[in-house]
């Protein structure tokens, strides 16, 4: 692609850590509302499916952020897509996920590191300083020297005890590796975050979610040399593309997307290939409203429904009218919570509660995780939006539990070639026009989904 040079290309840095909870939530989601006020376009990534970094994330900068996962998307469709959504920025910032050289094997496959060197962009590496000086500085020096084509620009040190605590780490840091220490941020009290039994909670269920933001935005400025850190912000080696605006010339349809405090999980590429197929979002809540609108198609994505179980149980009017256009042909596209949404009931500290009531599956929730990781599935014959032998990517992360079920596995839509899924290696429950799934997808790595569920949703328009 071919740049003018009077176009102000975006600069931005890669924010990783040595592991999973080292503290890289708390400068990037800091970093991007700090940018964010001081008037810049700051454009959000977040590495890997997750949902709830990202919607912190997009919190912070008041507009998306988007995924960016080696292992769900084919790498010319990531890079596409990142090219896409950095056109009309100022700055980017990509959250990494788990330690920056972290994979799916030994070789970090899929790693953060990985994705930087795709990026061409630099890493900016957040280190948890508990009870420890120097050896901070073996563990970055590692990191610098483990992989030569990643760029370590700077260091952030978490969880600092003391003026003396700081002075000794960032000495030792400077010392032996000679990257930059661009800030110390003292142990804090409480986190940032609260957490509850799937760790963060979404933003959305957080009353001060407001306080939380501006509580990061203060520690930055009063910790971190923020002009340095944008000073060792990069040009990315994917040049900005064009956004994609265009829209399917076919008749437009209506697709439902339950949107509420129980079902949150919707990247928003996923949203926006729907738009880009015909499709106009309608946005429904499944917690006040009596019954679901007009529409010619639904999405149910995950969340959290057993927080809001009583509520969405009591709404047995909005139950029916699912279960009514399910029988009706309604086409259904359902991820994890959407899935326990559509089942008999779950049952949590020994209460019971009514759901839809499509599929005849009983849950439970366990204290444990039940399935966590990415997942690899093959279509079976019989499956309503996907053509029998045809491979998906997606990831499952659950703590429910299948207590009943009185279906066939035989009569379950995939066969899973990696990852836990519903029952027996297999996952997809089907119901006419209606597909559930503990599988989430990415439509940027199955682009195939959107084309899928508004076809469906013209059929059904058109009956």
């Amino acid at each position: 692609m071919i740049v003018s040079d009077k176009i102000k290309l975006p600069k931005g840095l890669v924010i990783a850590g040595l592991g999973g909870g080292s503290g890289k939530s708390v400068v990037a989601v800091g970093l991007v509302a700090l940018l964010a006020r001081r008037g810049l376009r700051v454009v959000p990534f977040k590495k890997g499916p997750d949902y709830i970094d990202a919607g912190w994330l997009s919190l912070a900068a008041a507009k998306p952020c988007f995924n960016l996962d080696p292992f769900l998307m084919a790498e010319k469709a990531m890079l596409a897509s990142f090219a896409e959504h950095t056109a009309d920025g100022d700055c980017l910032i990509v959250e990494g996920n788990r330690g920056l050289y972290d994979g799916v094997d030994a070789d970090g496959t899929f790693s953060t590191a990985e994705l930087a060197i795709r990026l061409k962009l630099p890493v900016l590496l957040v280190v948890d300083c508990t009870k420890t000086t120097r050896t901070i500085a073996a563990l970055v020096l590692g990191c610098k020297m483990l992989d030569e084509n990643v760029s370590i620009c700077g260091v952030v040190l978490n969880r600092i005890g003391s003026s003396r605590h700081e002075k000794i780490v960032r000495q030792s840091i400077e010392k032996y590796t000679g990257i930059p220490v661009v800030g110390a941020i003292r142990r804090m009290k409480k986190d940032i975050f609260p957490m509850r039994h799937l760790g963060v909670t979404p933003f959305q269920e957080y009353d001060g979610a407001g306080d939380a933001i501006d509580f990061l935005v203060q520690t930055l400025e009063k910790s971190v040399d923020t002009d340095k850190v944008q000073s060792l912000m990069q040009t990315p080696g994917v040049a900005p593309g064009q956004v994609v605006s265009g829209q399917s010339d076919e008749k437009r349809v209506r697709i439902g997307v339950i949107r509420d405090a129980a079902f949150q999980f919707y990247y928003p590429e996923n949203l926006q290939a729907l738009e880009r197929q015909g499709a106009e979002i309608v946005e429904v809540n499944a917690l006040q409203q009596e019954k679901l609108p007009d529409v010619d198609g639904l999405y149910i994505g995950g969340g959290f429904p057993e927080t809001s179980a009583g509520l969405l149980s009591a709404n047995v009017s909005f139950l029916d009218s699912i279960r009514e256009k399910a029988q009706a042909g309604l086409p259904i596209y359902a991820e994890c919570g959407g899935l326990i949404y559509l089942g008999e009931k779950i049952t949590l500290e020994g209460q019971e509660h009514s759901l839809v009531g499509i599929f005849p599956v009983h849950f439970t929730l366990e204290k444990k995780p039940q399935a966590h990781g990415y997942t690899v599935l093959t279509a079976r014959a019989g499956n309503p939006f996907y053509e029998e032998g045809q491979e998906i990517k997606g990831h499952e992360f659950r703590y429910s539990k299948v207590s009943e079920w009185t279906g066939n596995g035989h009569d379950l839509g995939f066969d899973m070639q990696r990852g836990v899924g519903f029952a027996g290696k297999r996952d997809g429950l089907i119901y006419k026009n209606v597909l559930a799934l503990y599988s989430h997808i990415h439509a940027v790595g199955t682009p195939q989904w959107a084309i899928a569920l508004v076809g469906k949703a013209r059929q059904f328009a058109g009956r």
